[in-house]
């Protein structure tokens, strides 16, 4: 990626509804050229999609938790497809520390809350977890694309 590349991936980022003319006068180049790059940016991997980023209001009534897993790393491969299939989980990272891996969940209510996360304590392998609920949030520099606002 060049620093073309870098820039159409950040006004992406920022805000993904942004139209290919809008972008092109921003970044200075021919809509064509434009055109081109993102296709290119597609196609190679670098763009998966197009998404969107709730705020706190699009949010209200689901509730939030970061969840640590200590796994038998052995069975990892199945651990990681058994929450893939649970809706509820919204984020898996695999992690160096402590725990193996880092999950986000949201549910509508703490009952079910409790009920994924006895289902993820049941999956065979899962050695360990910890989970913490979120309250509000204090700073989100993450945009949807991943990149810091």
């Amino acid at each position: 990626m060049d620093d073309l590349d870098r820039s159409i991936v950040a006004q992406l980022a920022a805000d993904a509804r942004i139209s290919l003319a809008t972008l092109a006068r921003r970044l200075k180049v021919a809509r064509s050229t434009l055109q081109s790059r993102l296709e290119r940016l597609e196609s190679s991997g670098v763009i998966t999609g197009y998404t969107v980023k709730l705020g706190e209001a699009g949010q209200r009534g689901r509730l939030r938790a970061t969840v640590l897993l200590t796994i038998d790393l052995r069975l990892q491969s199945g651990i990681v497809n058994r929450l893939k299939a649970m809706p509820e989980v919204e984020t898996i990272h695999s992690t160096s520390g402590r725990v193996d891996l880092l999950l986000t969940l949201a549910a509508a209510t703490t009952q079910s809350l409790d009920t994924v996360l006895d289902a993820i304590g049941a999956i065979p392998g899962v050695k360990a977890s910890e989970s913490f609920i979120h309250l509000t949030t204090k700073l989100d520099r993450v945009v949807a694309g991943g990149l810091p606002a």
